[in-house]
């Protein structure tokens, strides 16, 4: 096998080992980008959640105490009023959504379905968990998920939520007497759940993914080509040229052409021992002519 075969076989396989591990820690690191920008907007969506929740809380359901003293009005309750603001978003957004799943709600929607229970399930199993991420398969693709507990830590919840017989009237008329009952103080009774989709940020990463490795390997392309260039030119060709006169000196012929390179690098050096050994084999030649 030629010198430059064997010279661009190891730079190919060293290539292929870096370019392999190079490829397996980009797109995990671009995959946790990606896991971590959703959980980021999940974040922001639920902190925007939290808002909607405490403006109602402190500012709307003082304005309609009064009005809530001869009919139940849903907008007065902080859930309600996040949930609803989110529908806006939901509807313009599908993918994404937010929701306060319940075990028994008061309004028949909340209701958890089968994951949501395993979530809230896991918030009842550990007190000591605040927050909870997770991913699972959905209509339009993969979908995170950050969840929240609800756990009542405000007695004037259970002046609604105790018992039928404690709730305001005005609310059983609303919804009936049958669910949102039986909550207790520090019970979990949901959670806050927001779901925000994962293909975009995973497409964009493994665009950016593409791009990268594609980048590389064009790198290295232009890498190589100048390698070997360069190589040819700096190693290769003096030492084909000073292999074609040693074989024509070694036939007696003395007059084949000179190799004279100038510098101090390795084939300079080479140079200057051949012509050396040369005039050494021409002044014995002499000698026995």
């Amino acid at each position: 096998m030629k010198l430059l075969y064997k010279f661009n076989l190891v730079l190919l396989l060293i290539f292929a080992l870096g370019w392999f591990a190079t490829a397996q820690l980009t797109r995990r690191v671009l995959q946790d980008n990606a896991k971590r920008e959703v959980v980021s907007h999940a974040s922001l969506m639920m902190e925007a959640a939290m808002a909607a929740r405490d403006y109602t809380s402190n500012e709307v359901k003082p304005l309609l105490a009064k009005a809530l003293q001869t009919q139940f009005l849903p907008q007065s309750v902080p859930s309600y009023a996040a949930t609803q603001s989110f529908n806006k978003l939901h509807q313009a957004h599908p993918d994404y959504s937010y929701k306060e799943a319940a075990l028994n709600p008061t309004n028949p929607r909340d209701r958890v379905v089968d994951w949501e229970a395993d979530v809230v399930q896991q918030f009842r199993d550990h007190a000591e968990l605040k927050e909870l991420t997770g991913e699972r398969q959905t209509p339009a693709g993969p979908s995170l998920y950050l969840a929240r507990p609800i756990r009542i830590s405000d007695g004037r919840c259970l002046a609604c939520h105790s018992t039928p017989a404690a709730a305001p009237a005005t609310m059983k008329a609303l919804y009936g007497s049958n669910n949102g009952f039986g909550w207790k103080l520090g019970e979990t009774i949901g959670s806050q759940i927001v779901s925000v989709p994962l293909a975009v940020p995973q497409r964009e990463a493994e665009h950016a993914y593409a791009l990268i490795m594609g980048g590389m390997g064009a790198t290295f392309g232009v890498i190589l080509l100048a390698v070997n260039a360069l190589f040819y030119l700096l190693v290769l060709r003096p030492m084909n040229r000073i292999s074609r006169i040693a074989d024509a000196v070694s036939a007696g012929r003395l007059d084949a052409e000179h190799f004279d390179i100038k510098g101090k690098d390795e084939i300079a050096v080479l140079s200057k021992a051949f012509n050396r050994m040369r005039r050494s084999l021409e002044k014995a030649m002499a000698l026995l002519a």
